[in-house]
């Protein structure tokens, strides 16, 4: 606004105020016109502000005139500071790429020399895969993301692909992001690339110990004092330690003293050392084969595990020592000669065959020089051009294959010698004399021969079928069983169609489709079966079914009509024997009980009369009363076996095993016999060890086992003779023993001993009845043990029974 544009404003609002004055009329009573007062007031008003609004007008045109001097000064000065700042940026020889915001492509400010390797367009240098190496270029790209995006500054080197280095430096300035590209020259060239190969090597030393972090076995390194510097996981978990700066910190140490001054003091004089050391590792020892290497600032060392080596190793060294020894123990001679044709190896074989001398044999003569010697001797094939031969015979080296020979030698003898070439270069030789294969071959064709005229002349029916099912071997005697043609036999017929034309004289179809399908395979396990066929013509015949190594099937037939019938009337009268047998056993047994009831009231009552308590007897009363009681405890000892063999018939007989002492059970069952002893005027000896023990059986029977075997003994011995008890513990059984040296068995009651009621009477004794050695067998047999018996004439008698230390109890069953 300025002041004529006040003026207006003033006298438009006069103009219009006076219009308002016209139109009101005046205020009676009064000589003043308030409207004009108004009026006046209006204009002086309108007047002062117009005044006052030119003047702040004036002054604040001087002062933005001010203000607009100031800046052009300021934009000047702003100007020619930019343009310094640019020439000071240009000298510098460097870029600076500024983005503002969010813009894609930045500004450029800064100077590059011609000599400098960065792009000339601004798309190239921004593609820096073009002209940074791969790393560089990802490190440039992720930097330069994190500035523009967080603001996060940076600063660091790029490695161009032609090998130069640039240093970038990113920064924020007033909300815009500004990346700063120098290039490296002259001792910052240098210093960068002392800190590339650094940061490389850095590298290389980690990704060495990431590697060697994967080694299975423990690796170290020192400085040059000799302390630990770093170690791999595998040094922790074998020192058991809780981690790497625990191992470092406190030194601790993979090898004991002793291996680390073994380390020391055999180090070669590189400064290496390389041997295999025992070490305890995480509690276990085992073998290392460490290599230790020192250098001018220290030393690192590095493990392998060889344990398993080393057994493997040993295992290898027994294996061939086995191979060797057993190669000795081969028939066949065998010899290995390496590749300058001397002597490696021999056998004991090879040694025997030729009968050269060890001494000879020792010192790994050529073979050359062998072949000589065997000639010398006598051993080699006769050849009327030696020297030829042999040179023919030294080809074997040259030779890829292996070679046969035959030598036949002048003492009778063939050889088959086998040249084989070995991979490695040499000849292994094996000798095999076939002096008897080639006679057994000989015999076997004799034997052929022989054995196809026995076939010829043999009784039984054969017949041998091919795995086709024909007929390949045939006798006579076949064709006459089964009345068949010698003619349609020559050839070859198949089962199905002998079988159709014999099938009339025997029509039971499954026997003859079972003989079909053993012949033809059709049946799935091959095993050799018999069985009987009755013909319709009255025959019977016996047929077996027998697999053939070949695939092939022999069938025989025999005609047993005459045993079968006599086999019959055997088993009528068999079954006859057996219920006649049943019978006497149900008898005896019947017996038996009914006879114990009556005869223990006897020895009761014959026990009361002669207690004097019950009355005095005469000397001839009291001699009958004895009589009774002895006679009646024999006829009661006689009952008792037979129900004890009874017993063990029906099959239920138990045994109360537990643990039995020996010696005192010998004892017992001597005791019992001692008035016997005396009265027949013999000497009894028993040779019981003091540490024979006990065992597990049942003592009572054990006992009567022993009581019946001296019985007996006394029974067949010779007045003032001797019976001997034996007892021996043995690792599985306990045995005993009893011998007498009275009338002896003869050979052929040795085979009955056993058997029931079968006695032989003594020199002026009764017979016994024959039920002393048929108890001891059945129960030294429930026992699991064995009984044996050894008798001469004349000479004495020996009993031996074998039980065993955990018995066996078995089932017995009733004697044949």
């Amino acid at each position: 606004m300025n002041l004529l544009a006040v003026g207006a404003f003033a006298m438009v609002a006069a103009a219009g105020f006076s219009q308002a004055t016209d139109i009101l009329p005046a205020i009676s009573g009064s000589s003043v016109n308030p409207l004009a007062v108004m009026w006046l007031a209006a204009m002086a008003g309108a007047i002062a502000f117009a005044v006052t609004i030119s003047v702040v007008l004036v002054r604040y045109r001087r002062r933005a005139s001010e203000e607009i001097s100031a800046l052009q000064s300021d934009k000047s000065n702003c100007l020619a500071r930019i343009d310094k700042l640019e020439s000071l940026i240009e000298t510098d020889d460097s870029l600076m790429l500024i983005w503002e915001g969010r813009s894609r492509l930045p500004l450029v400010a800064g100077y590059m020399s011609e000599s400098s390797e960065f792009p000339d367009s601004l798309e190239d240098l921004l593609d820096f895969g073009s002209w940074l190496d791969t790393k560089s270029a990802e490190a440039i790209t992720a930097y330069l993301d994190h500035l523009r995006n967080h603001g996060e500054s940076f600063k660091i080197s790029l490695g161009s692909l032609t090998g130069t280095y640039f240093e970038a430096t990113g920064r924020t300035a007033g909300g815009a992001a500004v990346l700063r590209l120098r290039d490296l020259t002259g001792d910052r060239q240098v210093s960068a690339r002392i800190a590339e190969t650094n940061r490389r090597q850095q590298d290389e030393l980690t990704s060495l110990r990431r590697l060697l972090d994967q080694h299975s076995a423990p690796v170290w390194q020192r400085n040059g004092e000799g302390r630990l510097t770093w170690v791999n996981d595998a040094y922790v978990d074998a020192v058991e330690a809780a981690s790497v700066k625990d191992v470092v910190e406190n030194g601790i140490e993979f090898l004991d003293e002793k291996g680390r001054r073994r380390v020391s003091m055999l180090r070669q004089d590189e400064g290496v050392f390389s041997s295999p050391l025992p070490v305890v590792a995480a509690g276990e020892r085992r073998v290392y084969e460490v290599t230790d290497v020192k250098g001018d600032c220290g030393s690192a060392g590095l493990t392998l595990d060889i344990s398993e080596l080393e057994r493997v190793q040993k295992e290898l060294r027994r294996t061939l020592d086995s191979h060797t020894r057993t190669l000795d123990e081969l028939q066949t001679a065998v010899a290995i000669f390496g590749t300058d044709h001397k002597l490696q190896f021999f056998n004991a074989a090879y040694r025997d065959l030729w009968e050269l001398d060890p001494v000879f044999l020792e010192s790994k003569p050529s073979e050359g020089a062998v072949l000589d010697a065997m000639r010398a001797a006598r051993r080699l094939p006769e050849q009327a051009d030696y020297r030829s031969w042999r040179n023919k015979h030294l080809e074997c080296y040259q030779s890829l294959e292996p070679k046969e020979f035959w030598w036949y030698l002048p003492d009778g003898r063939t050889l088959r010698v086998i040249a084989n070439p070995q991979t490695q270069g040499g000849v292994t030789y094996t000798y095999e004399n076939v002096t008897e294969q080639l006679d057994l071959e000989s015999r076997y064709n004799a034997l052929s021969r022989v054995q196809g005229e026995t076939l010829d002349h043999l009784s039984e029916a054969v017949a041998g079928f091919g795995s086709d099912g024909r007929l390949r071997l045939w006798n006579p005697a076949f064709a006459n069983t089964w009345g068949l043609d010698a003619v349609e036999l020559d050839e070859r017929p198949h089962i199905s169609a002998l079988i159709e034309k014999v099938a009339t004289l025997f029509p039971n179809r499954e026997v003859w489709q079972e003989l079909s399908g053993s012949v033809t395979g059709l049946i799935e396990s091959r095993t050799a079966r018999t069985g009987r066929m009755e013909r319709n013509d009255g025959n019977i015949v016996d047929f077996g079914i027998v697999p053939m190594p070949d695939g092939g099937t022999m069938l025989t037939f025999v005609n047993v009509t005459d045993s079968v019938n006599v086999e019959r009337a055997l088993v009528e009268k068999n079954d006859a024997l057996q219920e006649a047998d049943q019978l006497k056993n149900a008898f005896i047994q019947h017996v038996s009980y009914e006879l114990r009831s009556p005869l223990t009231t006897i020895i009761g009552f014959a026990q009361l009369l002669g207690d004097p308590k019950f009355g005095e007897l005469s000397q001839k009363q009291s001699e009958y009363t004895d009589y009774i009681l002895s006679s009646s405890s024999s006829l009661l000892a006689i009952i008792n076996d037979i129900l004890d063999l009874t017993t063990i018939d029906a099959g239920i007989m138990e045994l109360d095993i537990s643990e039995v002492d020996v010696s005192g059970t010998v004892v017992e069952a001597v005791e019992g016999l001692k008035d016997r002893i005396a009265e027949s005027h013999l000497t009894l000896k028993t040779h019981v060890p003091t540490d024979i023990g006990s065992f597990k059986a049942d003592e009572r029977r054990l006992r009567q086992v022993l009581f019946n075997l001296i019985s007996n003994a006394i029974r067949y011995s010779r007045e003032y003779g001797l019976v001997e008890v034996f007892c021996e513990r043995h690792a599985d059984m306990m045995q005993f023993r009893v011998e007498d040296h009275g009338i002896g068995i003869s050979g052929e009651m040795l085979g009955e001993v056993f058997a029931r009621f079968v006695g032989k009477g003594t020199e002026g004794n009764r017979q016994g009845v024959g039920l002393g050695l048929s108890i001891v067998k059945s129960f030294v047999e429930l026992h699991g043990g064995t009984v044996e018996i050894a008798s001469e004439e004349g000479v004495g008698t020996t009993v031996t029974c074998n039980f065993p230390l955990e018995p066996r109890v078995v089932g017995l069953h009733a004697a044949e």
